[in-house]
């Protein structure tokens, strides 16, 4: 058993293809994962999937297909309120926005990996003793 916490810039991989979507899917193909979120998460799916019908990149009913499709996904969610502190902390260190620092801090209290696509974020940590506790999407492991 494998548990992630899984951030919306992955999630968004699950219905758009995307770079790293082959990668991301990794993650639903195994029954065994736990896949954690934060109370905020539809949220913010919500709002990337707005912003591409705002620009165009899809219509209104695929945006309401796809997010129909990312709540059948067995997601854990968990209460964001708790880990504000502890993600304002981290932000002011790694000098990276409170929302993804929310996503980090979940993983810390779940003792285990926040799966992310971003970046800027995982270069953030390097160095950093809390590297450790996130997954650039490339280095998930490949299911045998």
């Amino acid at each position: 058993m494998n548990k992630y916490v899984i951030d919306a810039n992955i999630a968004i991989k699950w219905v758009i293809n995307e770079v790293y979507t082959d990668i991301s899917l990794r993650l639903l193909d195994d029954d065994r994962n736990i896949l954690l979120i934060p109370d905020f998460f539809f949220p913010e799916i919500t709002n990337i999937l707005w912003k591409k019908v705002r620009k165009g990149e899809i219509t209104l009913k695929q945006a309401q297909e796809m997010l129909n499709e990312l709540k059948k996904v067995n997601l854990q969610i968990s209460e964001s309120y708790p880990l504000m502190s502890n993600a304002l902390n981290i932000a002011v260190r790694i000098q990276q926005a409170v929302y993804d620092c929310v996503y980090l801090s979940l993983a810390i209290k779940n003792n285990c990996q926040m799966v992310t696509a971003d970046n800027r974020f995982v270069n953030a940590l390097k160095g950093d003793e809390l590297y450790n506790y996130v997954c650039w999407v490339e280095d998930l492991p490949v299911i045998n």
